[in-house]
């Protein structure tokens, strides 16, 4: 633990400035629908209208950023299942870096053609049987190029606490203190940055994660005191958010900042991807709506409370998201 290296605060604010000409400003949002359900003051971070359709362009962007101009040249190596693909191949295009993602062959093939078309070669994989982490640090030790985690990195992390700033610098302009900010988790990345973001502004809030129901590698994790892998064999719909275990540092940072975590079936998922769509209008992936899933099921109590849910990304394939909100 004691060679961890760990992102803090001041380099989340750091990162809002080398984002501020580039990523979008992300509003909360309401519902009066929501709040009824709940019984709750419910506000919803939209990062389906982030650039790249996620949050990921937040932390590819920050962690390309601290790449010194010498080797950048020399471009970067990601692996991901489409989001932290697309914000990689998208921050590397700014930046006139050449990327190489690493994906799974199964990804939404809008997710393949996405991460493409920001001119990023894709390398595919067989996420059953083959190592994603090996391929691309194979990648890059041949091409001297960069390797960018998808979540276990302190440049990422600061980057992705941006949601977390946004989302208190908003509570804080509305004179409101949040009692719980819930976000899907994978690897724990987003949590992690939006955990010390918001502790730095509203010490005394509940954070929880949300998973896919057996992809439940953080709240086994929390519940153990140590990093815990899921026990899920199979697939769920939240294709973004299949990590095996959580990162060393998330888990770390998460752990210190007293997060929690809870589960949602995908059943759930499903009905809150439909709610949005009839009361939000606003388009979710499974991954990115798990969370909004878990508060409406009751999986998180709301009553009498303020919440934030980041609905934390939008790209899902057309016909998989019809068949899901009908």
């Amino acid at each position: 633990m004691a060679s961890l290296v760990l992102p803090t605060n001041v380099d989340i604010e750091a990162a809002a400035r080398g984002l501020a000409p580039v990523a979008v400003r992300t509003r909360l949002i309401t519902s009066p629908a929501l709040d009824a359900l709940t019984g709750g003051r419910i506000f919803l971070k939209p990062e389906v209208l982030q650039r790249t359709g996620s949050f990921k362009f937040r932390g590819a962007f920050n962690k390309l950023s601290s790449i010194p101009e010498a080797v950048r040249k020399a471009g970067v190596v990601a692996f991901s299942s489409g989001n932290h693909a697309q914000g990689v191949a998208a921050a590397a295009q700014i930046l006139n870096m050449p990327a190489v993602i690493v994906m799974p062959s199964d990804a939404p093939v809008s997710k393949i053609e996405r991460t493409k078309s920001y001119g990023a070669e894709v390398v595919p994989y067989d996420r059953d049987k083959e190592d994603r982490d090996a391929i691309a640090r194979g990648l890059a030790s041949k091409r001297g190029a960069t390797v960018v985690p998808p979540y276990d990195d302190p440049w990422v992390i600061a980057g992705q606490g941006t949601v977390g700033r946004e989302i208190a610098e908003d509570f804080a302009a509305l004179g409101l203190t949040p009692d719980i900010v819930s976000a899907p988790a994978s690897g724990g990345g987003l949590m992690a940055g939006i955990a010390l973001a918001t502790k730095a502004k509203f010490p005394n809030a509940g954070l929880m994660t949300v998973e896919p129901c057996g992809f439940d590698d953080h709240a086994r994790s929390f519940s153990a005191g140590k990093r815990e892998p899921h026990r899920a064999v199979g697939r769920t719909i939240c294709d973004a958010l299949m990590a095996s275990i959580p990162g060393e540092i998330t888990f770390a940072v998460n752990q210190e900042n007293g997060v929690q975590g809870v589960t949602a079936t995908d059943d759930e998922v499903a009905k809150a991807l439909a709610f949005a769509f009839r009361e939000l209008k606003l388009v979710v992936e499974p991954g990115g709506a798990v969370a909004l899933a878990a508060l409406l099921a009751g999986h998180i109590d709301a009553r009498s409370k303020t919440v934030a849910i980041v609905l934390s990304g939008g790209n899902v394939d057309a016909d998989l998201y019809a068949r899901l909100i009908q």
